[in-house]
């Protein structure tokens, strides 16, 4: 690949649980090498029906919060199509149309540019797939 194009993918355990994982730390090492100091776009994209991208604060609730606005918007129950896993499973599926599976981020002289409490999060309420891929691509 050439040094304006670069990707890398990355394995994330998300567990059996609901989770909104911090990826921040990944991305900026990521960018360390890809980027080597240049101006271009971080695109981070998670290849998986029942996952997404966001962009939020982290440790002070929001991660919790988030999850908890989903299970009022996207019930855990009967209610869903598509019927196959774990019950409420259906929900998990409509989870990308609420939170994207990819995130396109600026970046300056090689670093993130986010906002002081900003954070990169993979979140995944499927309790039936407990790793995960993330796609980390730079275009410099």
């Amino acid at each position: 690949m050439s040094d304006v194009f670069t990707t890398r993918v990355l394995n994330v355990s998300t567990g059996s649980t609901e989770r909104v994982v911090d990826i921040t730390g990944d991305c900026e090492s990521f960018l360390r090498e890809a980027a080597a100091g240049r101006d271009g776009l971080l695109n981070v994209f998670v290849p998986h029906a029942t996952a997404g991208i966001a962009v939020l604060e982290t440790g002070a609730g929001s991660d919790d919060d988030l999850l908890a606005a989903l299970h009022t918007l996207l019930p855990a129950d009967d209610r869903w199509q598509h019927r196959h896993g774990s019950p409420g499973h259906g929900r998990d599926h409509v989870l990308p149309a609420l939170v994207p599976p990819h995130a396109t981020l600026p970046v300056l002289g090689g670093r993130l540019e986010l906002g002081t409490w900003q954070s990169v999060c993979l979140v995944d309420t499927n309790k039936d797939n407990p790793e995960r891929k993330v796609r980390l691509s730079f275009l410099g």
